[in-house]
């Protein structure tokens, strides 16, 4: 069941009134910059898994 609007603004307000205006902007980036760095290191495993497979298929037609 994905959460509704009702709930995502509830979540924002709780948020605001745990860590105040000042620190929210503080949060979100820092939570943006760590999912981008997730995503980059995910690709690369996954790039690494696609290069090795492609290796691996070489091999078998020698």
């Amino acid at each position: 069941m994905a959460p509704g609007i009702g709930s995502l603004l509830i979540i924002a307000v709780i948020a605001l009134l745990i860590f105040g205006p000042k620190k929210l902007p503080e949060i979100g980036k820092a939570f943006g910059s760590s999912l981008r760095e997730f995503k980059n290191a995910t690709k690369g495993l996954v790039d690494d898994d696609e290069v090795k497979k492609v290796e691996d298929k070489k091999e078998e037609v020698r």
